[in-house]
This record gives C-alpha cells, sequence and structure tokens, in this order.
C-alpha cells in the first residue's frame, strides 16, 4: 500500500489530538483534585461514588438527629434536676410546718411558699424545647398541665383528680418518641412524666390541704414519706435519662467512625494521587513535545511550496 504525505498528515492530527485530549484530562483532574469530573469518564467509579455519597449523607443526617437526642435529652434531665429540688424544698418546708410550736397563721405563710413551689413544678412538667413538650409523650403540641374549654385544670388532657374513660395513655400523654439514629437503631428520646407528676402532685396537694385545714403537726409530718417517695421517682427518672445519654453518647463515638470510613472509602475512589497525577502529567507533556518534533520532521515542503 502506498503511504502518501496527507495519509501521514492526518494520522499525526489524530495523534496530536489525542495527545492534547489526555493533558486536558490529567489537568482538569489536578484542577478539580478527582479522578471523575463526568460519568462518562470511568462509569464504575462514578456509580461506586455516588453510593459511597449516599453514605456519607446518611451519616450526616443520622449526626442531626444525634444532636436533637442530646438536646431532648439534655432538657429533660435539666427539667427534673430543677423538681428535684424544689421538691427538697418542700421536704424543709414540711418539716418547718410540722414544728409543734407553729400557729395556723405561721403554717398559712409556709403554705404560700407550698403553693408557689406546686406551680413551679406544674410550669417544669409543660417545658418545652422549640415547641415541642417534654412530658406529653406524643401530644407534643398539648402541656401536660392545663385548663380545658370549661376552665378546669387538667393534667395530660384529665380533669384533675378525675379519671374518665378516655385515659392518658389513649390520649398519647404516655406514648414513646424515637428518633433514628442508624440503620434500624432508634433511642427513645422522651420521658413519660404523666405518673411522675401526676404522683408530685398529689402529694403536694395532700400536703397544702392538711395545712389548709388546721391539721396537727403531727399529721403534717406524715407527709414527708410521700414525698420522699415522690423524690426517689424523680431520681430513678434522672437514672433512666443518664443511661439514655450514655447510650447516645456511645451512639455518637460509632456514628463518627462510620462517618470517616464513609469519607475515607469515597475519598479513595474518587480523589487522584496528586504525585502521581502530576508525574503523569509531566510525562504527558514530554510525549506531546516529542510528537510534535517528529511531526515537524515527516511534514515536509512540497512542490507548491517551491513554485511560490
Amino acid at each position: 500500500m502506498r503511504i502518501t504525505q496527507s495519509m501521514l498528515s492526518n494520522n499525526m492530527l489524530r495523534n496530536l489530538s489525542s495527545s492534547y485530549n489526555k493533558m486536558g484530562k490529567l489537568q482538569e483532574q489536578i484542577n478539580t483534585g478527582k479522578k471523575v469530573n463526568r460519568p462518562s469518564d470511568d462509569p464504575v467509579v462514578a456509580m461506586k461514588g455516588m453510593g459511597y455519597r449516599m453514605q456519607v449523607d446518611k451519616v450526616a443526617q443520622y449526626q442531626r438527629n444525634m444532636g436533637e437526642v442530646h438536646n431532648r435529652l439534655d432538657s429533660t434531665d435539666d427539667a427534673l434536676d430543677k423538681v428535684g429540688s424544689a421538691l427538697i424544698r418542700v421536704q424543709e418546708l414540711t418539716v418547718d410546718a410540722a414544728n409543734g410550736t407553729k400557729t395556723h397563721d405561721d403554717r398559712l405563710k409556709i403554705l404560700q411558699e407550698i403553693e408557689q413551689i406546686q406551680a413551679q413544678i406544674r410550669d417544669l412538667a409543660n417545658t418545652k424545647v422549640g415547641d415541642k413538650h417534654l412530658f406529653s409523650g406524643t401530644k407534643t403540641e398539648s402541656p401536660l398541665f392545663g385548663e380545658n374549654p370549661l376552665g378546669e385544670k387538667t393534667i395530660g388532657g384529665v380533669v384533675i383528680p378525675v379519671i374518665p374513660a378516655t385515659t392518658p395513655a389513649e390520649l398519647g400523654f404516655e406514648k414513646d418518641i424515637t428518633i433514628e439514629v442508624f440503620d434500624g437503631v432508634e433511642l427513645n428520646v422522651n420521658t413519660n412524666g404523666y405518673e411522675l407528676f401526676k404522683k408530685i402532685d398529689d402529694v403536694m396537694s395532700g400536703l397544702i390541704a392538711t395545712i389548709k385545714d388546721g391539721k396537727s403537726g403531727e399529721e403534717i409530718s406524715n407527709h414527708l414519706k410521700d414525698i420522699n417517695i415522690a423524690q426517689d421517682s424523680v431520681l430513678e427518672t434522672r437514672a433512666d435519662i443518664g443511661a439514655r445519654q450514655n447510650r447516645a453518647e456511645m451512639m455518637e463515638n460509632r456514628l463518627e467512625s462510620q462517618e470517616a470510613a464513609a469519607k475515607k472509602q469515597m475519598s479513595e475512589n474518587e480523589d487522584i494521587d496528586y504525585e502521581k497525577t502530576i508525574t503523569e502529567m509531566i510525562t504527558q507533556e514530554s510525549i506531546h513535545r516529542a510528537a510534535l518534533s517528529v511531526g515537524a520532521r515527516i511534514i515536509q515542503p512540497s512542490l507548491v511550496d517551491f513554485l511560490r
């Protein structure tokens, strides 16, 4: 087969174009730091990258969920800490009121502070994070203590102290709220405060009624046992919250490890080795210069050039 000058020229131009493409691709990789800048560069790497990126995004979402878990648990523990402090003060006032030297008028003055503490504990039972009540189960839009349209005082939507056919559990005040923090792993983030705060409120109401009725110091002191039981209930509830906080911290550490592993896999799949890529770029540049030099020798002056 006869090799013509045009064949040599076309072949040389085609090779130069291919060399330019290779250098352009390497330059783009160095600029972006990525092996693949479009799916057509390497469909396999692109598909793997999508999977790794989904995993990283999923871990990031779980970490945001963990922030909500910590927020709710910490706020619940803080509220119960204040309830415990309030009960300690009630205990002190009860001991003072039970003193045999106190007159009925003295006890009525003590009663005023006890009533204010009861109101404070009810406010703590209605604690909110954002626009959601912490102790109201799944009825997060409703306060645990409130009033119904008739103006009657309620706890958990139930008139105090009457318990109707519809129970707080049926209303949702005793249901758990869970947040997903990992694949198939959910943490309970709320504390069902209905029973706890109802018990405390009953103790407070009984003590208030005893003092109002002018009962003896001995009868007032009988309420100390109920106050101690209420304090123990608060401590038990806080212990449960503490256990869940510890688990949340362990889960957070696990998510950090998962995030590091997922990002490492994504980096190994997508990111270039700069030293290797720069070396390839220099090598390709040398090859291209050599091709240009050889091409200049291949394209010799034609007869037309001499006829000008």
